[in-house]
Formats: structure tokens, sequence, C-alpha cells
């Protein structure tokens, strides 16, 4: 019996300069996926120097289109090859899948992006792109099954209309042996994409408060994005130059001996469904302080154990500036983080989606696959040019 398959679409990989946890999450279900049985392929969009095709750890990668066009080619691709079941994720906007097939489609949103629409595309392109999200999408999938990473997500979902939600959290990497030691100064480190809605220039006001207690205090960038120039003027016109460093895109290695250095995460982002880079932090022992109104990290971060939740931009600047000050709170919630941080695991989030597929496979096909027991590893196979190196996921 041949393998049931699976179409995942997403706009981009992990393999893009500008991909993320999100993409992340879907690269890491797939893998999970496919050492279940599943034969699967991912679809997302080609950027400069990227292959055709690839495979890694037996998932199929098809790199399509543009960041905008890759929604048609997703749906073609759908239309034309009649996977078994498609995953249609949407990052704002849906691949339109329900149009072509009347069963088979799970839609996975990782958050609701009503207000990135306003900050990143303001005027008539953010009104347009959140009226698909929020009223085209839910009555075009109204009879699907929904997926989202947190129950701060499901809520929003819900806030839409949409009914059938399963929660399935993002797994965490096990943090490897420590590089470097802890940095000697304070040290500040935000890890992911430079645009508007990482609302970073918060991270960088924080810095220059805590610099009036503690002056040797930097904050360390780690990643890149069309908004780096902008927020690079914003440093050098509160004079921090000294005080902020941009890594730019790093190899895996890197980012890992970043938290090494760092005493604290800043995750001052407008919205998260989960917010990955908190799970990696706490393995490191590193602390995060976020925004509760970000959704996610009022799950993926436990107030006052693993780190620390605030309301707005003054008390996030107090929260920085009193964990690099008082030693004993940074070291109670550095070792809450380290316990917490093997409680979400890559081979949970395949499992669940693995029995989600399954049972909305059965009304039509009889499926016989290895039962999670059974599982072994994926066989990896020739890695993309760019991608990094991953932990196994079981």
């Amino acid at each position: 019996m041949r393998a049931q398959s699976v179409l995942m679409l997403n706009w981009r990989d992990t393999t893009n300069p500008e991909g993320g946890g999100s993409e992340r999450y879907v690269e890491e279900v797939a893998r999970g996926l496919a050492a279940l049985g599943w034969s699967v392929t991912v679809l997302c969009a080609a950027y400069p120097g990227s292959p055709r095709e690839a495979l890694r750890h037996e998932v199929r990668y098809l790199y399509r289109g543009t960041k905008v066009s890759v929604y048609l080619r997703g749906l073609l691709h759908a239309w034309l090859h009649r996977p078994d079941r498609v995953v249609d994720v949407q990052n704002g906007l849906p691949f339109f899948t329900r149009l072509v097939r009347r069963t088979g489609v799970v839609v996975l949103v990782h958050h609701v992006h009503h207000e990135q629409w306003q900050v990143v595309y303001p005027g008539w392109r953010g009104r347009l792109g959140w009226w698909l999200e929020s009223r085209v999408a839910p009555q075009l999938y109204d009879d699907c099954r929904y997926v989202t990473v947190s129950s701060a997500s499901r809520d929003e979902l819900a806030g839409l209309g949409v009914a059938d939600i399963t929660v399935i959290h993002n797994g965490t990497d096990p943090a490897p042996p420590r590089q470097r030691p802890q940095a000697a100064v304070p040290t500040v480190v935000c890890v992911g994409r430079i645009v508007p809605h990482k609302q970073l220039e918060h991270a960088v006001d924080a810095i220059a408060e805590a610099r009036k207690a503690l002056p040797d205090t930097r904050l360390v960038i780690v990643g890149s994005g069309w908004w780096e120039d902008s927020l690079r003027d914003y440093v050098e016109q509160r004079g921090l130059q000294e005080a902020v460093e941009f890594t730019g895109h790093v190899s895996e290695d890197d980012k890992h001996a970043a938290y090494d250095e760092a005493w604290v995460l800043a995750l001052p982002s407008l919205k998260e469904g989960w917010g990955l880079v908190v799970g990696e932090a706490a393995g490191h022992g590193v602390p995060t302080v976020a925004y509760r109104s970000a959704g996610g990290p009022t799950e993926s971060v436990h107030d006052g154990v693993t780190g620390v939740l605030v309301d707005t931009p003054d008390e996030f600047s107090t929260a920085i500036a009193l964990l690099l000050q008082d030693t004993e709170l940074r070291r109670r919630l550095s070792d809450g983080a380290v316990a917490g941080a093997d409680n979400f695991t890559w081979c949970a989030a395949a499992l669940s989606f693995d029995r989600l597929l399954s049972t909305s496979c059965r009304s039509r096909r009889s499926v016989r696959r290895p039962a999670p027991e059974a599982v072994r590893p994926a066989v990896p196979g020739p890695p993309a040019p760019t991608a990094p190196p991953r932990q196994p996921w079981w």
C-alpha cells in the first residue's frame, strides 16, 4: 500500500533569509510525519540562490514563485497533484486550497495578524489583508479543521468564528553543550527577524534605561530583516552604537553561543503565536521578558518562574533593568527556565499532527502506518545549500 501523501503549503522555509519560528514548526512537523510513514511535500516561495527542489530528512521541498505568487503556485499544485491531505499554512493569508478541494484540508495558523496588518501595511492593503484573514478565510474554511500553537491563538481564532480548533504546541530542541561562558558584562539578546512588528526599538530603549545603573550593559540582536536599516538609525538616534551589536543571520552554533553569553532574552514582539526563542533561551538558563498582550508568551513564559510578562514599554524596560541588577532573581528565573525547557518536544508535536491527519483520513480510506512506538529516525536526505543542521526531532 502506498504511503499517504500530505502537501504542506507555507510562504517560506527556514533556509529563506526571512524564515523564522513558524517555518521551523512546519519543517519539524513535516520531518516527524515523514518518519511516521507519510509522503511529505513542502511547497514554499523561492528566493535568490534557492534550489528548485531539495530533499531533507525524507521531506521533499519545492521552491516556487515569489512571496506573492507562491499562493497561486501552491493552489495550482494542490489542484493538479491531488495529495491525500493538504496543510494550508495561513501566515495572514490563506492559499485558498478549499476552492479546489472538498475534503482533506487542515488549516495551520500560528496567530491572528490584526496588529501586523496595520503596522506592516498601513492603508488599504492592510485593510484588505485583514478582511481576507478575518472574514473571507473563516467562511471559506468553515468546515475544515484548524491547528494552532497556543490557547491564546485558539481564542483569537474562535473570536473570528472558527469552531474546530486543535492546539499543538511548538517543540524545543535540547540545548547543546555550552560553547561560551556567560558574558562578563550585562548582556541582553534578541533573536529573530528584524521587522516592524517585532518592536526591537523597545529593547533598545530598555538598554538605554539599564545603562543608567549599569553603564556596561549591551544588546545583541541576532537575525536580519528588511527593517534593519531603520532599526540601526534608531540606535544611532539614541546614541547607543557602542552598546548594540547586530550579528546578522548566523549559524545554529553561533545562535546558541549568543544564548550562552546572554543574561536575559528580550522578546518585545507585538504578537507571537508561541515564541520559539523562549524555549531555546530557556535551555541555556536565560529568562525571557515579553509582553502579555503578545498572546503566545502567556504560555511559553511562566510569569515569575521562567521569565517576566509585562504590559507596557515602561514595564518592559523596568523588568529588564531589574533582572540585570538582581542576581538572585535572575538566578531563580534561570533555574525555572532550565527546569521547564523540556516540557514541549517536536516528537509530541509530530505525533499529535499524525493523529489529527489519520483521524481525518479514515472516512476516505483505511490507513496503516507504524505505531508511535515503532517510529525510527528518518534517513537524512541531502540538505539544501543553506539549510542549518537540526537536532533530531525524536
